[in-house]
């Protein structure tokens, strides 16, 4: 099948090794806690030369879908290809202190916010949007999308709301129906709150991150956070369907029906630890946060909640410590097989920089069947000088086996695809 080709193609030929203790399926291994210490090493951003791509394995184009967007953070595409982009970046922080507020400037983070949702349309199919359109503005830091019959959901930072839209429309003068409040802010902001649909679209999951790093607020200060929610769309019921998961973005569904979902893990631990995953999700599961992480007790909780690990479930993949792995997407299924990409943003806290990249990993009836592999690349202009090009946010698989990678700091989407 088309899909298998791609894949074998991709791992056979990608000459980008992986350290596999750090990025691989299964528990990897981690500096002991405070072994380095903990550092700010925000990049630098200095945008893409012209006719500059990221690098794709061979066989692979990488084209610029879309350029001259705002801060686009996450993509959704309609039945009827056209594709929405939220724009909205992250908002500064007051209380921060100097080194931060400068790194945060030279890296693009914060800043005006668009708060709307573009229309991009390739009316002729060369993978290059050629129609723009403002499909909805004055939004509040939105994020996730998701079309469930003939309404479209949006998640705002504080709520998520859902307007009447059909495919073809290019604009939205309805007024929002709101389904949910949310929880807004958080630690380094935590803003994005996704969406992701179960395959009978009567459940709508909402990715909620945690308002601090390790709880040092109090626990009080995260209900319903640090947690994917869950609402029928048919009654607005909501239940908590997972806890313990310090900040989910990505989220997609597997061949057998299951969640996934890329999580952020804690910080100021040292540069090897601990390293941020990629889990399936169960209904009532409970993934560590802030008490352990990969099976092992904070020590910063070293006297508390120790009970729960014993009920903890250890995540399927580690894809690197501070790397932000912020988005995924599961390719179409095809026999049961299924590729995973997984966008990690690029880390501001770590010595040497890690993430700046997409991986991809194999999955097989719904599970993961080998160590992550590098798929685009070349994101980093300079490791020495912490320059880079752009940072990819999010990711989202085609029906033709395409990708689409959203780069929020180079203001633009690509498309990775077969050569041709």
């Amino acid at each position: 099948m088309r899909a298998s080709l791609i894949a074998f193609t991709l791992l056979a030929t990608s000459g980008m090794a992986l350290a596999q203790t750090q990025v691989k399926l299964g528990v990897p291994d981690q500096d002991d806690p405070y072994a380095t210490p903990a550092v700010v090493n925000h990049p630098v951003v200095i945008g893409w030369p012209e006719g500059k791509t990221p690098r794709a394995p061979k066989g692979w184009e990488v084209v610029k879908f879309a350029g001259g967007l705002e801060n686009p953070r996450q993509l959704l595409e309609l039945p009827n290809g056209d594709v929405l982009v939220s724009e909205a970046r992250q908002k500064p922080k007051l209380d921060a202190d100097p080194e931060t507020a400068r790194g945060f400037a030279r890296s693009n983070v914060t800043g005006y916010s668009a708060n709307r949702i573009t229309l991009l349309r390739d009316t002729d199919g060369d993978g290059k949007a050629d129609q723009t359109f403002v499909l909805l503005e004055n939004l509040n830091q939105p994020f996730g999308m998701a079309l469930a019959g003939e309404r479209l959901y949006v998640a705002n930072t504080d709520a998520v709301v859902s307007y009447p839209f059909k495919p073809g429309q290019t604009s939205i003068t309805a007024a929002p129906r709101k389904l949910m409040a949310l929880p807004a802010g958080g630690y380094n902001n935590h803003w994005t709150r996704n969406l992701q649909l179960s395959p009978d679209q009567r459940t709508l999951f909402v990715s909620v991150g945690s308002a601090s790093n390790v709880g040092e607020y109090g626990m009080e200060e995260e209900e319903r956070r640090a947690a994917i929610l869950a609402v029928d769309l048919t009654t607005g019921r909501e239940r908590t369907y997972a806890t313990g998961l310090r900040n989910p973005v990505g989220m997609d569904i597997a061949s057998d029906g299951t969640l996934w979902t890329a999580v952020n893990e804690r910080d100021d631990f040292g540069d090897n630890i601990s390293p941020d995953y990629v889990t399936s999700v169960q209904e009532g599961g409970f993934y560590g946060w802030p008490y352990s992480y990969w099976g092992k007790q904070d020590p910063r909780h070293a006297n508390t909640k120790r009970e729960l690990l014993a009920t903890t479930i250890v995540p399927e993949l580690a894809v690197g410590p501070h790397a932000a792995a912020l988005g995924l997407a599961l390719s179409r299924p095809e026999n049961g097989r299924q590729f995973g990409y997984i966008a990690r943003h690029g880390s501001w806290n770590r010595s040497d920089m890690s993430g700046y990249d997409v991986l991809v990993v194999p999955f097989a009836d719904g599970k993961p069947t080998s160590d992550p592999q590098p798929f685009l690349t070349g994101f980093i202009a300079d490791q020495r000088e912490g320059t880079v090009h752009g940072r990819p946010v999010s990711v989202r698989a085609r029906a033709d086996g395409s990708v689409f990678v959203v780069d929020d700091n180079a203001n633009t989407v690509w498309l990775a695809r077969r050569g041709r």
